[in-house]
């Protein structure tokens, strides 16, 4: 069995798709459903059985048989930025994971979850060290102090355990998300709606619309992990980015291409975001190249088109 936390969200349900495609279905599914509307990311996916993330934790410290598990992938979290109940954060995101991690290692299963770019704060240089790291919120030191807490114990792990530190992630099932989800989703959206794209003005020596992040699309993300799963003996702390900038106006001229219409609007930056605005990002993905994954990862401009064919295949 494979046990997929965060199962009904973006990366999860993804994850549970492409296992699907591999003729596994034998995965338990654990989440909040409490925002309902996530069920639709699962409705096209096999799983045995679905479990609430309160009732998992319960049943795992109460040593609950769950028969043979072939790996964890631990993606739910409290993802809100703007979350400052550090009592609840540290709780849902640190403690759980602890958690997590021991039973996995008690068990011999593989362990894989969900770090988080957002740990090099602003920056400039995204590299998995600890002198890069600079957190800005509760959610990002929730990931940090996980991090933080392998680190100690990497030496005498009985069995694969992998952070990933994911960067601007978009792609398939991610509309629950609302204001939340990606450019490349509300660019979409917007094109369809007024047939304009909205973008920042310029900020911190950057042009309008040529703030950098780096974009990737989900089904790498995905990748990056099912191989991980095939190759057991690997364990650390990962980037998972392309390792290669692109604009936001990279990701509209794409979106305008793949619709043959359309057009861009600038609007002033915002004051309150001076300042704490992330203008730059780029994975530094040497970890993982050394660790021996070699697949290329898709540029905006194939990865956008990619993933607004599926949203006109699978329209609400």
């Amino acid at each position: 069995m494979y046990i997929i936390t965060g199962g009904a969200g973006l990366i999860g349900s993804n994850m549970v798709k492409a296992l699907n495609l591999r003729g596994i279905s034998d995965i338990l599914v654990v989440d909040d459903l409490k925002e309902g509307i996530k069920f639709k990311n699962l409705a096209d996916c096999d799983i045995v059985d679905y479990v609430d993330r309160l009732d998992f934790i319960k049943r795992l410290q109460a040593g609950w048989d769950f028969g043979k598990v072939e790996g964890v992938v631990h993606e739910g979290a409290c993802s809100a930025t703007t979350e400052w109940d550090g009592e609840f954060i540290m709780k849902n995101n640190f403690e759980y994971t602890k958690t997590l991690l021991h039973w996995c290692q008690s068990m011999e299963a593989p362990f894989i979850y969900a770090s988080s770019a957002s740990v090099y704060g602003m920056g400039p240089v995204f590299k998995e060290a600890r002198q890069h790291e600079k957190p800005l919120n509760m959610y990002a030191y929730s990931k940090f102090q996980f991090d933080q807490y392998l680190r100690r114990y990497q030496s005498a792990l009985t069995s694969q355990v992998c952070g990933l530190r994911y960067f601007n992630v978009y792609g398939p099932r991610e509309q629950h998300k609302g204001s939340m989800a990606s450019v490349a989703f509300h660019f979409h959206n917007q094109i369809l709606k007024e047939g304009k794209l909205k973008l920042f003005e310029g900020t911190d020596g950057y042009g309008n619309g040529e703030q950098l992040r780096d974009f990737i699309h989900v089904d790498d993300a995905v990748a990056v992990k099912l191989w991980l799963l095939d190759n057991p003996g690997v364990s650390g702390i990962f980037n998972v980015g392309t390792g290669r900038a692109q604009s936001f106006n990279d990701v509209a001229r794409a979106v305008i291409q793949h619709h043959g219409r359309g057009e861009i609007e600038y609007m002033p930056f915002p004051e309150h975001l001076k300042g704490r605005y992330q203008s730059y990002t780029q994975a530094d993905i040497g970890n993982l190249r050394q660790a021996g994954y070699t697949a290329e990862f898709m540029t905006v401009e194939e990865g956008v088109p990619k993933y607004l064919a599926w949203l006109e295949q699978n329209p609400g």
